[in-house]
């Protein structure tokens, strides 16, 4: 039988990305989590509902892993908050985006889960559908700043 190979999403706009000060972070699992307390590094998403990035532990609800449906980018140069203010509606200034701080919204039309990283660092989830758009997205923003 034939292995089946992950492919990533970004795989052709890697080094592109890489140029622009954006990393391809690797696959981690992810899984959304309902009906238990989600561990330091789940995201809240809503009312009962969290998405949990690692390990898979011990269900305490009901767990759907929902791994292949994300891509994760990490932006960390000194422009990554005036590129992402261009396509995004949130207040990225620390004092009301602290560390830590996770939201869900829009970055140039497409639904992300945006996580400050301090250091002015943040990470990008977005669906591997929208994931070629954002990255072209985000070579054309990032531009402007190399």
């Amino acid at each position: 039988m034939a292995e089946l190979l992950r492919t990533h999403a970004l795989e052709s706009r890697v080094e592109a990305l890489a140029a622009a000060g954006i990393v391809v972070e690797p696959y981690v699992a992810m899984t959304n989590v309902r009906g238990a307390d989600a561990p330091p590094a789940g995201i809240r998403l809503g009312p009962d509902e969290w998405l949990v990035v690692g390990a898979a532990g011990e269900p305490g609800g009901s767990v759907t892993d929902v791994s292949a449906q994300w891509i994760t980018l990490r932006l960390t140069s000194g422009h990554a908050r005036d590129v992402l203010a261009t396509g995004c509606a949130i207040d990225l200034h620390p004092r009301a985006f602290p560390e830590g701080t996770s939201v869900q919204t829009r970055l140039a039309q497409a639904g992300v889960i945006l996580t400050s990283l301090g250091a002015g660092g943040y990470r990008v989830l977005v669906r591997s559908t929208f994931a070629g758009y954002l990255a072209d997205w985000l070579l054309d923003a990032t531009s402007e700043f190399r």
